[in-house]
C-alpha cells in the first residue's frame, strides 16, 4: 500500500513538473536553441527526486519540447502552440490548457443518434446507439475546429451539457472511472460542406482537414467515434520522430 501511495505521489509530482516546463516553454521563460537547467537545478527547484525529474524531462522529450544532447543537457526545441500531436490521446481541453489557448468551447449539438457507419467505415450492419456531441472550438474570436463525438451510450448512458461544455475525458475519468487505453487516428484533407464553412467562417468550395479517430478502453471496449474538422490554413499536424536500430 505504502509502496503504490508513493508511486502515485511521484506520478503527480512528475505531471506537475512536465505542464510548468511546458507552460515555461510556451511562453518563452525557456526560449528554443537554450538549454533548460540541469537535473540538479530542476531537482533544487521543484523539491522532487532525480527520478521524478528524469520522467517530467522523458515526456518533454517524447512530446517534442527538448532533445537531449550528451554532455550538454536539455535543448529546447522550436515550438507551435497550434500544431497539434499525432500520436497520443489528449483531450482538446488538455491541450488548450497546457498551451495556455483560451479557448471558447460551444456546444452545437447534443442528441441521441447511432454511429454513422459510412463515415467510420464500420463493416458490420449492427447499430450502434451513442450519444452525438457537435462542439466548435473558438480561440482568440476564431472558429477553428468542429469536433464532433459519437460516444457510446452502452459504456456512458448519459452526457449533460456542462460535461460537454467542459471535457469529456475528464467526465470519463475521474467520474466515471473509465480506464482510457488506445485509439487510432486517420486523417484526410476534404472539401468543406457548406455546414462547415458557415460554421468556420470559410469561403464557398473550402478544404478542411478531418481528423477520424476510435477509443478504445484499457480493456479493449469500443468507447468512442471522433470526427475533428480543422481548418487547413490555422493548423499544422505534427510528429516528432527519432531514429531508431531495428
Amino acid at each position: 500500500m505504502r509502496k503504490q501511495i508513493g508511486e502515485y505521489r511521484m506520478a503527480k509530482k512528475y505531471e506537475m513538473i512536465y505542464r510548468d516546463l511546458v507552460r515555461k516553454i510556451t511562453h518563452q521563460l525557456y526560449q528554443s536553441g537554450t538549454f533548460l537547467p540541469s537535473e540538479n537545478e530542476l531537482t533544487e527547484l521543484y523539491g522532487a527526486s532525480r527520478e521524478t525529474v528524469r520522467k517530467a524531462l522523458g515526456s518533454l522529450l517524447e512530446n517534442g519540447f527538448i532533445h537531449k544532447i550528451k554532455g550538454k543537457g536539455s535543448l529546447v526545441l522550436g515550438l507551435d502552440k497550434y500544431a497539434f500531436p499525432i500520436s497520443g490521446l489528449t483531450s482538446y481541453r488538455e491541450l488548450d490548457s497546457l498551451f495556455d489557448m483560451h479557448t471558447d468551447t460551444q456546444v452545437l449539438q447534443l442528441t441521441q443518434t447511432t454511429v454513422p457507419q459510412t463515415l467510420f467505415h464500420l463493416e458490420s450492419e449492427e447499430q450502434l446507439p451513442a450519444t452525438y456531441i457537435q462542439r466548435l472550438r473558438v480561440v482568440n474570436g476564431q472558429p477553428l475546429v468542429i469536433d464532433n463525438d459519437y460516444v457510446l451510450t452502452s459504456i456512458v448512458p448519459h452526457i449533460s451539457k456542462e460535461v460537454a461544455q467542459d471535457s469529456l475525458y475528464r467526465y470519463f475519468e475521474e467520474t466515471l472511472k473509465l480506464e482510457i487505453g488506445y485509439g487510432s487516428k486517420e486523417f484526410t484533407v476534404i472539401p468543406a460542406t457548406e455546414e462547415q464553412c458557415q460554421i468556420l467562417n470559410l469561403p464557398p468550395n473550402s478544404s478542411v482537414v478531418s481528423v477520424k479517430g476510435v477509443t478504445h478502453l484499457q480493456d479493449n471496449t469500443l468507447l468512442q467515434f471522433t470526427e475533428s474538422i480543422h481548418r487547413a490554413d490555422k493548423f499544422k499536424f505534427i510528429e516528432h520522430a527519432r531514429r531508431k536500430i531495428i
